[in-house]
């Protein structure tokens, strides 16, 4: 089976960590609950994807000490694997969140090899070079750059917090210039907008432009044209984790099932409500026929 999308992003192990109160320096308090979960942008997006019907390749380094269950469950929800690779002298990316009893949280993220790809030798483009889509997230912005210069189709780039971190405008300039679309939340896009030298979504010269603002739902820049797209009405609202990776999912997924890019985008923002009904950014499967039937709505409205 040949990707309709290659996924390109982190695969995370996350330690989820409660506290009473973060330690003072040089002092010890104890995690009251922890939990260790599967996390990251690339499987997140391209699990989703992949429920949605949408062939999907994940292209990712892990460590040798990526917990098998959860390969499995990335493997099992149809995934295309071939460039899911283990390697040597890492340990697999991890995010260590700890939240004490006022809510705030801290947050530790080991980058593990897909931080460092450059250095491994290995060009994971054998399947973004027959897809039709290809979207890259969080990893390395020297090692993407690179390989974005040997894929034919469409690319999006979705730096999504490591915008702030570890891109900068030389790095995002060379990157737009493969570029088709691009991603990111309103916050996100004060250091895109930044390092472009841009003061609007409109000043950027790409097909398409997606800015998301959480509840108050996302902007969208098409061919040049602004256009509002609405938040999809969800049963209730308990975690909103993994709501933008789902997005992204569920416009991959619209595009995929025949549906135009304005269209797709408000099947992203419906694909959004069902993940935001519960816990754990990849627990929500609620099939391409439901995330349809609730965006055929606000499709009439188009």
């Amino acid at each position: 089976m040949e990707p309709f999308l290659s996924v390109y992003g982190h695969v995370a192990v996350d330690q989820i960590c409660t506290v009473r109160k973060f330690p003072r320096d040089n002092t010890t308090e104890d995690v009251l609950t922890k939990t260790t979960a599967l996390g990251g942008t690339g499987p997140n997006i391209a699990v989703h994807a992949a429920r949605l019907g949408v062939p999907t390749a994940i292209c990712a380094f892990v460590g040798n000490d990526f917990p098998q269950h959860f390969e499995k469950f990335i493997s099992d929800s149809g995934l295309i694997m071939d460039e899911f690779v283990r390697v040597d002298g890492y340990d697999t990316s991890q995010c260590t969140l700890v939240t004490d009893s006022e809510n705030v949280l801290k947050a530790l993220f080991y980058q593990g090899p897909q931080g460092c790809a450059s250095e491994l030798g290995i060009r994971l483009v054998k399947n973004a070079s027959k897809s039709k889509y290809t979207h890259f997230c969080t990893g390395e912005p020297k090692y993407y750059i690179d390989l974005m210069r040997d894929i034919p189709g469409r690319i999006s780039l979705d730096p999504a917090q490591e915008i702030h971190r570890i891109w900068n405008p030389d790095l995002l300039g060379s990157a737009m210039k493969d570029t088709d679309y691009i991603f990111g939340n309103n916050f996100e896009f004060e250091s895109i907008l930044k390092y472009l030298k841009a003061e609007r979504l409109d000043d950027i010269d790409l097909p398409l432009v997606v800015c998301t603002y959480g509840e108050k739902g996302s902007e969208a820049v098409i061919d040049g044209e602004r256009f509002h797209i609405p938040t999809v009405k969800a049963d209730k609202v308990v975690d909103a984790i993994g709501a933008g990776d789902s997005y992204r999912a569920g416009f991959y997924a619209g595009l995929y099932h025949g549906y135009d890019i304005h269209e797709s985008l408000v099947i992203a923002s419906s694909m959004s409500s069902f993940v935001v009904e519960q816990v754990g950014a990849m627990t929500a499967d609620p099939g391409w026929e439901k995330v349809l039937e609730r965006a055929e709505p606000y499709l009439r409205e188009i």
